[in-house]
Parts: C-alpha cells; structure tokens; sequence
C-alpha cells in the first residue's frame, strides 16, 4: 500500500503496527481530525475464524467504549473488501515497549497506570464482558499519560457462575490455572491477569515464566520457585504486594470476587 491512501472517508497516513491479524494505521477523517484505522489482513475468503472475531471484537467495543480508560469507538464495517475499525487515536505506546524501554511517562506514573487498567476492567466486567486477553501489549499510554485498554476480540459475554468455553484462545503467560486446564471460568480469570500484569510492571519480570502453556500451568500449580513481588522490588509497598498476592491466587475463590474491590485496595494502597 502507497501511504497517504484514501481509505472510504478515512485518509491512512501510516502503518502504526501490524499485527498477526490486523494492521492499524495512523489516519484522518473528512475533518482532518486523527484517528486510529484497524484493517484486518486478507486471510483467504474462508477464513470466518479471524472474520468473526474481528467483528466480535468491533461489536464489544461498540457497547462498553463509553468509559474514560476505554479506547473510544468512532464505527466499524467493510471498505475496499476488508473489515475495519476505526478508533480513537492515541498518541503513545503500550505498557509492553514502554516497559521494555524504561520509558518515564510510565516509571512516573505507575500508580495512576495500576488503578485506571483496573478501572478500565472493572468498567469492562459492568459492562457485561471478560475482557480475557488483558495484558501489558493491550494498555496503551499517552505521552501525557492518558490510560486506554484496548483489543476486545477474545472478550466474552461474563457469567452468572464459571462456564465452560469452546475455544480458549489467549496468552498463556496472563491465563489463570483454571483456563489454562480448560476448566469453568469467570471473570475472575481477568483479575488473575491484571495480577500477572501488576506484577511484570513493577518487578520487569513475570511470576510464572515459562516457555509453554504447560510449563507455565505447572509453575502456576507448584509455586516453587515463585517470588513474592517485594523479593525482586523492595520499593513496592507491602500493601501493594498483598494485592498482587490476592490477585494470584491459585483457587479463583480466593481472588478478588470484583474489579471493584480491587480498585478500593489499589486506591487505598497507592494513596492515588
């Protein structure tokens, strides 16, 4: 593709990232006004799998975007045979590079980050949904710090009581021990992940790191070489760590029953 292309009433101006399934283009409306353009990659015309999914994914957002720490949702549909997305644009990154290269808008505001990505989910569970791929990659960060979750392909309706699900696609490093043995989950599965993700953050390093699902399960479930968040960081405060331990724990019974709740401790631990 030739940048700047005209794209329906959007004008692309550059590949931001691209994706396995999806590219995302920085863009402009017939306003001038930036926005993001998410065009899913040509796969073959009997790929309804990531088809589905990417509609799935635009659908959801469509119902919850309506929450300050969400993406905002502008329309989605079919243009020059593939599917988009248009979303607001957010000028940053996601708390993965940030992470990786010790960026300060995110060292800085670290505690701001922690309680609005559960806020973010807490607002995503009200909303009806389990987010289920809640990660570092899928937290954006302005570069005036502005929080956004994002990347609502995999989200599923939530629950009354822990379902069973077909698939289980996600990622195994933030999959809690009940999906990765393909048992009955809630959303609490997305309180395990926020745990995996605070817990990265705040150490650079995740606290069960193996190289498969099975090797990460197995970890999970003997915890035998796992380190409490304050052995690799001693600046974290003790109240903080007592709510990554909660988040981690093995028996979702045990966790957070609600992002709620989580977001009272984490107000109350990091005085925000």
């Amino acid at each position: 593709m030739t940048l700047p292309e005209k794209y329906g009433r959007f004008e692309l101006h550059e590949l931001i990232n691209s994706g396995g399934m999806a590219d995302l283009y920085l863009a402009t409306d017939e306003n001038k006004e930036p926005v993001a353009v998410r065009i899913l990659k040509s796969s073959g015309a009997f790929d309804f799998t990531n088809k589905k999914r990417f509609v799935h994914g635009c659908e959801v957002l469509s119902h919850i975007h309506n929450h300050e720490f969400v993406i905002g949702y502008i329309e989605h549909g079919k243009q020059n045979g593939s599917l988009y997305l248009a979303m607001e644009y957010i000028e940053g990154n996601n708390l993965k590079l940030l992470a990786a290269d010790s960026d300060p808008v995110l060292s800085e505001n670290i505690a701001t980050v922690l309680i609005e990505s559960a806020q973010a989910l807490e607002h995503v569970h009200e909303s009806g949904f389990m987010h289920l791929d809640f990660k570092p990659e899928n937290i954006l960060l302005s570069r005036n710090a502005a929080l956004r979750l994002v990347d609502f392909d995999l989200a599923l309706p939530k629950p009354e009581t822990p379902i069973k699900t077909k698939k289980n696609p996600g990622t195994p490093a933030y999959m809690a021990p009940e999906q990765l043995l393909r048992q009955p989950i809630d959303h609490r599965v997305d309180i395990w992940a926020y745990g995996v993700t605070a817990y990265e953050l705040l150490t650079s390093q995740k606290p069960f790191p193996g190289e498969t699902a099975d090797d990460i399960v197995r970890l999970q479930l003997e915890r035998s070489s796992f380190q409490a968040p304050r052995e690799l960081n001693p600046d974290i405060p003790a109240t903080m760590e007592k709510i990554i331990l909660k988040c981690l724990e093995q028996n979702p019974e045990k966790r957070y029953p609600f992002a709620s709740v989580l977001v009272r401790d984490l107000e109350a631990a990091l005085y925000v």
